[in-house]
């Protein structure tokens, strides 16, 4: 067995920093050329055989230096997902393949963009000429390239786009594609560079650096890419109990498994030991021959490579490098928590979050009531929106008022009408329906959801939510069931007496969404405005049966004895018996990514059908997860902040409450990628977080 040592010598090498030079054409591919160990350290190898005992083989000649010329220049699978770093797909829409032009051939409009993050760019006049006249298409005039390569934006889709006919609706306008050069950067240029040089609040009102804090539970993580959305949620997560004690384990041998790198228990408790132990929570030691000693030391940072490709593995937006939903992404990482193996003794941590939604639905008529249960392991709550008017009674600087916590659940537990028709009355009436929890959970998440359609495009808005420092009690919100002498109304046996209002269905076509779904969101929803509706279909596009129609019950064809053995195995290790694997695989017609969702969402259920049985009378919540006692005490644990007005831009951050070393209490922590710094005052972030964990006190 022959072995290669690799070793590096120091001190250092001069510190050179280096300079990226603009690319002279739009990339949708951007390598990063990191520094590497030749910039920084001498280096020495040594060849050793542990057959014969030798432990300096010598000058390597013949395919042994061959080999060793391999392995030292052998690109790293952390360094191959770097170099996808930013990899972005642009795509034509309606509004640039069937673009109109008018008959002038002169350009009579040009106006600056939206102003970018940081303070760069435009004041928006490109916008408000759109909002004048629904001129959506716009070309950046700077980027335009004589291989055809320009900046498309889209205002109506409010994306960037491409124009397959670019060349001919350039010349009408008078402008060759021949000899153009391009003079600014891209949009997805500018992006990257903010991406880069981000720095996320840290310096204190009066302009001082915050202070780095280094120790166990005290580790960032470098951005791979647009990666800032998996580093806050990771920081959440092992911030909490539930998750240190299931995958932190210091003292003990990882587990064996044939391929470490896909095995996900092995990965997960690789990224715990590299967050919490604090091992690798150290300043950079690359700022020690810096030419500017004084600036601030940060750590490096772990990699969390191999973490993001396995965890993204098969799915279309997340094993990207775009920049993509920190609350998606939080969901996807549940469920593949919740489908992995856990060993006997050892709980699922995802079970600390789930509770139970009681959904009250009453009849105007007939007063009938109607309860459903349904399991979840987070809410997303409404932001009231409450604008600010001017002295002449507009809103002409788009500022709202602030709100509460409360003001917030009061919005998502409130009566409202929807339109449904009675199996009791047999009519078409109204009925109010109402949302409390019926149980409680350990830990909570709530997704503060501040959008508004513009234009049917999801727009983020700035609405101020206070939230306490202080423990808040959640005991107004919890239900205690059926009330007595209430008339409990039988469930359907199908849903085809809804009757979908054709006003909300026709916007939600309109919006290109396939007619099943928009009649399924409708009745989830309860028929109630088209934007509850697209919520809803916003956060169940990947539901098993997302394209089966609501009068019909699911028929398979796909028998139980023709199910193939090594997709029921497959899902077998995963932590799936048998019987729940078959079940799966017969709902979803044979197919394994299906099965694994409907698993997913088909928690404990030995029968579909009682998904959606009302509990009778006072319902035995012991069955539920979750607790149904009071109070209902929570304390807030952590945030994630976004920056920026879409979440395809921007960027994540996280506040997690920590105990720091010689300080009493808890303080507050920014982790900022890998920047890891102590935060005096957390209150204007609260008020503009995406996503809150609360835990029960």
């Amino acid at each position: 067995m022959i072995y290669l040592n690799y070793g590096h010598r120091l001190p250092l090498k001069p510190f050179i920093e280096k300079t990226r030079e603009e690319p002279p054409h739009k990339i949708s591919k951007l390598a990063i050329n990191a520094e590497t160990d030749e910039d920084r350290y001498d280096t020495s190898t040594r060849v050793v055989c542990y057959s014969c005992g030798r432990d300096d083989v010598g000058e390597p000649s013949g395919k042994l230096q061959s080999v060793i010329e391999g392995v030292m220049h052998a690109t790293t699978f952390s360094k191959r997902e770097e170099i996808k770093a930013w990899e972005q797909e642009f795509i034509p829409c309606e509004h640039t393949t069937g673009l109109i032009q008018q008959e002038s051939k002169r350009i009579k409009s040009q106006g600056c963009g939206r102003s970018q993050f940081g303070g760069t760019g435009g004041n928006s006049h490109g916008l408000a000429h759109f909002n004048a006249t629904s001129h959506a298409v716009a070309v950046k005039l700077g980027s335009i390239t004589a291989d055809g390569s320009a900046d498309i934006y889209c205002y109506k889709c409010n994306e960037e786009r491409i124009d397959p006919d670019l060349a001919t609706h350039l010349y009408h306008w008078g402008i060759d594609l021949a000899g153009r050069e391009k003079t600014e950067k891209s949009l997805m240029e500018m992006q990257v560079e903010q991406n880069l040089k981000w720095d996320f609040l840290m310096t204190t009102e009066d302009g001082q650096d915050l202070t780095p804090v280094f120790g166990a539970g005290l580790t960032g993580l470098s951005n791979l890419g647009n990666s800032c959305y998996l580093s806050s949620v990771v920081q959440c997560l092992f911030d909490l109990p539930e998750f240190q004690r299931r995958y932190y384990h210091p003292n003990e041998d990882p587990p064996l498994a044939e391929t470490p790198a896909a095995d996900f228990e092995t990965q997960l408790r690789k990224l715990a030991d590299g967050t919490l132990s604090g091992r690798y929570s150290r300043p950079d030691d690359k700022t020690v021959a810096s030419p500017k000693p004084q600036e601030i030391r940060h750590q490096k940072g772990l990699a969390p490579s191999m973490f993001k490709h396995l965890i993204g593995r098969d799915h279309p937006e997340f094993s990207t490098m775009r920049q993509q939903d920190a609350f998606e992404f939080l969901l996807h990482v549940f469920k593949h928590v919740t489908l992995s193996k856990h060993p006997v003794g050892m709980d699922n941590p995802i079970d600390s979050f789930k509770f139970s939604i009681e959904q009250r639905l009453q009849c105007l008529k007939c007063r009938g009531v109607r309860y459903r249960l349904d399991e979840q392991d987070n809410i997303s709550i409404p932001v009231p929106a409450r604008r600010v008017p001017d002295s002449e009674g507009s809103n002409s600087d788009g500022s709202f008022e602030s709100v509460t916590l409360y003001d917030c659940l009061d919005a998502f537990t409130a009566d409202e009408t929807v339109d449904l028709r009675c199996a009791h009355c047999n009519s078409q009436e109204k009925f109010s329906k109402r949302s409390a929890f019926r149980t409680m959970p350990a830990e909570l998440v709530i997704n503060a959801r501040r959008f508004e359609l513009i234009n049917w495009v999801p727009t983020k808005l700035d609405i101020p939510v206070e939230v306490e420092d202080a423990p808040i009690d959640l005991s107004c919100y919890l239900s205690t069931g059926p009330g007595e002498g209430e008339d409990l109304l039988p469930e359907d046996e199908e849903t085809g007496g809804f009757e979908v209002n054709m006003d909300t269905l026709n916007q939600l076509l309109a919006m290109g969404f396939p007619r099943v779904r928009c009649e399924k969101a409708l009745y989830s929803t309860g028929n109630s405005d088209a934007e509850a509706a697209m919520n809803w279909l916003l956060s169940h596009m990947d539901d098993p049966d997302i394209d089966e129609p609501v009068h019909k019950k699911r028929v398979s064809e796909f028998g139980a004895n023709e199910q193939d053995l090594a997709k029921i195995a497959q899902l077998g290790d995963m932590g799936i018996d048998d019987s729940r694997a078959r079940k799966a695989l017969t709902a979803t017609g044979g197919d394994i990514n299906r099965a694994i969702d409907w698993v997913f969402s088909h928690p404990g259920d030995e029968d579909e059908s009682s998904v959606h049985e009302p509990p009778s009378g006072n319902a035995d919540t012991s069955v539920v997860p979750g607790f149904a006692t009071s109070p209902a005490t929570y304390q807030l644990r952590s945030i994630i902040c976004h920056k920026g007005a879409s979440v395809h831009a921007g960027h994540y951050v996280a506040f997690v409450r920590k105990h720091l070393p010689g300080k009493s209490g808890l303080s507050w922590v920014m982790f900022n990628d890998e920047k890891v710094v102590e935060v005096d005052d957390v209150q204007e972030m609260k008020k503009f977080a995406y996503l809150y964990f609360f835990s029960r006190v």
